[in-house]
């Protein structure tokens, strides 16, 4: 199936919001429910509006979505339904070809994640022992290898 990225509009981050977390419980085990509570907020909040965001939507629905800032993909999240049918490839793909991405965080607990961006070249660099919100789920930094 070929995909048309969109961009996605303020109205939409509620809808945003709900696929983030239906990705999260499907991907994201190792999360405690108090901390999607705590992220939920934030991501609607804050997040979303400190990042250019696009998306893939079928039927007018938005299926999975990524954030991007200063070539670093700070977010990409596919509904599960929707996993294993390239959204997120095509998603990835246009945010390096598109958007310049070149760095991504990762929980390292999400080794799926993990397997999916080494498949597309990036490498890690670093490891934090906690998130960006100071919680002890440690981060693997990873960066595109340069060919």
């Amino acid at each position: 199936m070929n995909y048309k990225i969109d961009t996605i509009n303020k109205t939409e981050y509620q809808e945003v919001v709900d696929l983030w977390e239906a990705s999260v419980r499907a991907t994201h085990h190792f999360l405690k429910e108090e901390d999607i509570a705590y992220f939920r907020p934030l991501i609607l909040n804050t997040y979303l509006d400190a990042v250019e965001l696009k998306c893939i939507k079928v039927n007018e629905k938005i299926v999975g979505f990524l954030g991007t800032a200063e070539q670093n993909l700070e977010m990409l999240f596919i509904h599960p339904e929707y996993r294993g049918k390239k959204v997120g490839k095509t998603l990835l793909e246009y945010s390096l070809d598109k958007l310049n991405v070149n760095k991504v965080d990762v929980n390292e607990q999400n080794e799926q994640a993990i397997g999916f961006y080494k498949h597309f070249g990036f490498e890690t660099i670093k490891r934090s022992d906690v998130d960006a919100s100071g919680k002890p789920y440690p981060i693997l930094h990873m960066q595109l290898k340069l060919m």
